[in-house]
């Protein structure tokens, strides 16, 4: 089973490009923490070359920008290619199936946000007991 689930931030806006078929394909590094400090206190991230396709690459190129917290799903793929040197050259990345976008609309131009019905207000909301469904 190839299975990588990865929550973290974009260290830089999504980079898409069309292939000469013109299939959309984006790609961007996302800084996940690591789940435990240095000896000097400080937490540390490892950082993650992600690659999403077609309408997804589209979206995230829209939408993500450097500092989103974003969720991503995928599979691991691990590629390798001759350099100019001659020399073999591997590369490690996500190939992305599916992407949550977890900051919200803020990455949406003005006009697209919606606000949120569950923002949490200090009213409080008097509901009969008949109408409740449980």
């Amino acid at each position: 089973m190839n299975r990588v689930v990865l929550i973290g931030r974009l260290t830089r806006d999504p980079e898409l490009r069309y292939t000469p078929n013109g299939t959309a394909v984006a790609t961007f590094t996302l800084a996940v923490d690591r789940p435990f400090v240095n000896q000097q206190g400080e937490r540390e991230a490892d950082f993650i070359n992600i690659v999403t396709w077609r309408k997804l690459a589209e979206n995230c190129a829209e939408y993500l920008k450097k500092g989103s917290l974003t969720a991503v799903e995928g599979r691991l793929q691990i590629r390798n290619y001759e350099n100019n040197e001659g020399r073999r050259v591997y590369v490690t990345e996500v190939v992305a199936e599916n992407v949550r976008f977890l900051s919200g609309t803020k990455g949406r131009p003005e006009e697209e946000s919606v606000e949120d019905p569950f923002v949490a207000d200090s009213e409080e909301v008097d509901i009969d007991e008949d109408e409740l469904p449980f």
